[in-house]
């Protein structure tokens, strides 16, 4: 997965940080790691890294950072484990979850494990530092396309899913639905 990074070459202006400035990164791609990490550092931030759940926690536990951009899954868990132990050790921290897999139910799960926001991979490293920097107030915009039926009828399914811990066969049987129909579902993108 790539990220834009508005072009690394020229230099980015540091952006005024009220505060302390750390931030944990945990990601398992190394090359989207290393290619985040520095755009975050040319925008001011302090940065640690790590590769796996197990990793960010120790991270968390030795020096809660905070800021925290989280992939949400991982080689060896959930991301979410992650935000849950920083939101612990640092209320007032603000952590976001990056994700390949961007359904409704994730990101409410996210929301209520203490993330601030949830953003879909690639994502901008503009994008993630706004998300960082938002205020709780912020007034979200109205979408100009709204999710057509089809969006919506696959995010419902992606949140029964979840909801039966990924289990094919639960989740086909509580929708009323056959199985491989289910499997040929899940296999797709998610429509526009």
């Amino acid at each position: 997965m790539e990220i834009a990074v508005n072009d690394i070459a020229e230099p980015i202006p540091q952006i005024d940080i009220p505060g302390e400035r750390t931030v944990l990164i945990v990601e398992d791609d190394k090359s989207f790691l290393q290619r985040l990490a520095k755009a975050l550092e040319s925008r001011g931030f302090i940065v640690t890294t790590a590769e796996s759940v197990a990793d960010g926690l120790m991270q968390v536990e030795r020096s809660a950072p905070a800021f925290a951009v989280v992939d949400m899954r991982l080689g060896d868990g959930n991301g979410l484990d992650v935000i849950s132990a920083l939101k612990r050790s640092r209320p007032e921290a603000r952590g976001i979850i990056l994700t390949g897999y961007g359904n409704i139910a994730t990101a409410v799960t996210a929301v209520k494990m203490g993330a601030v926001d949830y953003l879909a991979k690639p994502a901008d490293a503009d994008d993630v530092v706004a998300a960082l920097l938002a205020h709780d107030n912020t007034r979200i915009e109205l979408p100009e396309n709204p999710m057509s039926a089809d969006r919506v009828r696959w995010e419902h399914i992606q949140r029964i899913y979840e909801l039966c811990g990924r289990n094919v066969s639960e989740t086909a049987r509580r929708l009323n639905m056959h199985r491989r129909t289910l499997q040929r579902i899940l296999a797709k993108r998610a429509p526009r």
